[in-house]
């Protein structure tokens, strides 16, 4: 069953909004977002200031578009490398596959990635709507591979205070639950596994890791590695 055919003038909004998006990013790229201003925006795509405003009411309208489109496509690029993994994987060979596929997908688009995650910009906020993206992105995922944990006396606290959360909030347990028979224990997985993951990656992104003879898959497979011992994963 197809959808009903978009009209020129839909098909035209719709390219005009993608031309803006893409010259917001390369302001973005050029000097994060300070840097993206809908005047200048306008000038870069051939219109006038009031008539970008007819796509975009605001800046902060802008950016929501561009935090969406960011957290979509990053929990495409971590959902296909899921889809790739075999049934014969180990929940430790999962880990890895799932970070590296975030990692890559951060280094290859560093400015999209510091909007979602780097530093907050001055006077926006984020809609509602971006916590179950950034759980699409960076959690769900890797819930399963949790599914068989065990962990250990260092992680503990964290299963504590995760499960305590699934007590509290039914609605995160039913979600955790759809993909981990051990809601709490798979919850503090997945929240180390995202702090080890941004704390390297953002590391990387930044740059801070010129000059120090290794680039982060190195940092971030062995943090992994210390994530699965500390679970006892295989």
């Amino acid at each position: 069953m197809t959808g009903t055919p978009r009209s020129p003038r839909a098909r035209f909004r719709e390219q005009t909004r993608a031309e803006i998006k893409d010259a917001a990013l390369q302001q973005l790229a050029e000097g994060g977002t300070s840097a993206v201003a809908l005047i200048r925006i306008a000038r870069s795509v051939g219109m006038s200031g009031p008539a970008l405003y007819r796509y975009f009411d605001s800046r902060d309208a802008l950016l929501t578009e561009l935090v969406r489109d960011a957290y979509d496509d990053l929990a495409a690029a971590v959902r296909h490398a899921a889809s790739g993994i075999g049934a014969q994987a180990t929940p430790r060979s999962r880990l890895h596959t799932l970070a590296d596929a975030y990692r890559t997908w951060a280094v290859a688009q560093p400015q999209r990635y510091l909007l979602i995650q780097g530093t907050p910009v001055p006077g926006y906020t984020a809609p509602p709507d971006t916590i179950d993206r950034a759980r699409a992105a960076a959690m769900t995922p890797f819930l399963a591979a949790f599914g068989a944990a065990t962990p250990t006396g260092s992680v503990q606290p964290v299963v504590d205070q995760m499960t305590a959360w699934t007590r509290q909030d039914p609605a995160v347990a039913a979600w955790a639950a759809e993909h981990s028979p051990a809601p709490g224990t798979a919850l503090a997985g997945v929240v180390l596994a995202w702090s080890h993951m941004h704390g390297a990656v953002s590391l990387e992104v930044s740059g801070l890791f010129t000059g120090m003879g290794h680039t982060g898959d190195t940092l971030l497979a062995a943090q992994i590695d210390a994530l699965a011992d500390a679970f006892r994963l295989a």
